[in-house]
Formats: C-alpha cells, structure tokens, sequence
C-alpha cells in the first residue's frame, strides 16, 4: 500500500485522542478508529492490528489513572487481568474455527439489554450497591473476565461496556468503579491481541505508534474526566456508545457491511 501522508497521520492522531477519552469512559473508541484507519486505505488487516496496537496505549494510561484515582480493586485485578489474558487468547483461537459474523445478532440483543439497563438502573445510593461477599465477587469478577475477554479476541465490538455493566449488574460497583476495573480486562485482552496480530506481522508500526501517543493522551483525558465525572457522566457516555454500536451491528446485519 501506499504511504500515510502527514495529513492523513495528523488526522489518524486526532482520532486517536477522541477514541481514547470515549474508550477510558465508555469503551467503544474502536468505533472511530478502525473506520478512520480504514477510511485511509489501510486494508482490513492491517487496520484491525494497527488499531490494537495503537488502542493498548490508551486503555494502559486510563488504568494509570483509574488507579491513581483509588478506583481500582487491586485484589480483583489479581485474577481478572491473566483471565482477561488467557480469555483474549482463547477468543483469538475460536475465529479460526468460527466465523465472528454469527455473533452479530446476539450482540445487538445484548446491547439493546444493555441501553435498557442503564436507562432504568437507579443512582447510586449513599452507600452504594449491595456487594456479594468477597468470594462471590472474586468469583463473578474472574468469570466476566474470562468471558468477555475471549469475546474482546473473538469479535470485539462493545467490549468495555460489557465489561462495564458486567462489574456494575454482577458486582454491584458504580458506574466509575465498574469502569476503572474494565480497564483491567481491557488491557489484559488488548496486550493478548496485539501480541497475536504482531507476530502475524500485520501491525503497521509506523502508524500505530504516533496514534499511541495520541490514544495514551486521550485515554488519560477520560479517566480523568469519569473519575470527576462520576456516575452521572459515564451513564450518558455509555448510553451514546451503546447507540452507536447498535447503529454500526444494525447497518452490518441488513446490508452484510
């Protein structure tokens, strides 16, 4: 293919910054960036591992900050980050035995479920939602890892807001904690698929690592924002990215895009 022009670069960049505050918040930043990698004539494969290896950068930086913040559970990420890790893998394995295209349907059901979640969830009281007791929390916790991690190497789409509302439903975190602990998978589930598209050499390095800075930048940018934020903020963002995944999954099962 041809070079990226330096305009073309500036504006993958500029992408790249805008996908990092909406993933940090909300997950969903792969909805601007595969189409804005694709848009520059990257071909399917090079896009998808480009935008792995730039996307990494950004969830590392919001985790960085969610920690800092005191939002992260250190004893839950113990075991949700290798299961978040083995559980990408595991995904990255099934496309080869299945096509990812028959999960379409199912996703659009769940993100329907989900938008339904959310607008009818109550606030969170005073002192917060129940909480399952610690191994039952270990537990949930390390299955939604699992789970959806291998969900993130199998097919992808709306994966932190799964994990999101799987640590808010099961776990009974608000929405920023829920959030801050998704970063955990997030990152464990990118690190796996990088390593897979890296050794199939299809990560244009050239690209993905100026978008890196762009996405770390970002992914900073909107954890800040959700730890300030608080529930209020990441309720409205999450809803907006549940709306655009169905849109995009809509779009993609009527017309086979």
């Amino acid at each position: 293919m041809d070079a990226i022009a330096p305009l073309e670069l500036l504006l993958l960049c500029l992408a790249a910054l805008g996908a990092g505050v909406v993933d940090a918040i909300a997950g969903g930043g792969g909805l601007i960036t595969l189409p804005a990698l694709l848009s520059v004539g990257l071909p399917p494969h090079l896009a998808l591992g480009t935008n792995k290896g730039q996307g990494v950068f950004g969830s590392f930086a919001a985790l960085v900050r969610f920690a800092r913040g005191g939002l992260v559970d250190g004893g839950l990420a113990r075991w949700t980050f290798p299961l978040g890790l083995a559980g990408a893998l595991m995904g990255a394995a099934l496309v080869m035995a299945l096509k990812p295209e028959v999960l379409e349907p199912l996703v659009l059901v769940l993100l329907l479920a989900v938008a339904l979640f959310l607008a009818f969830r109550r606030a969170t009281p005073p002192g917060g939602h129940p909480v399952p007791p610690r191994q039952r929390l270990l537990a949930l916790g390390s299955l939604a890892a699992l789970v959806i991690g291998a969900y993130d190497g199998f097919f992808g789409p709306g994966t932190g807001t799964f994990l999101i509302i799987a640590f808010s439903g099961l776990l009974g975190h608000s929405l920023r904690h829920a959030s801050a602990d998704a970063k955990v998978v997030n990152f464990a589930s990118n690190l796996a698929s990088v390593a897979l598209f890296a050794s199939r050499g299809v990560v244009l390095w050239q690209v993905a690592l100026p978008m890196a800075a762009a996405q770390f930048a970002g992914g900073w940018i909107g954890a800040h924002l959700a730890v300030r934020g608080g529930d209020t903020l990441v309720r409205k963002v999450v809803l907006g990215v549940v709306l655009a995944l169905v849109l995009k999954l809509g779009r993609d099962v009527l017309w086979g895009a």
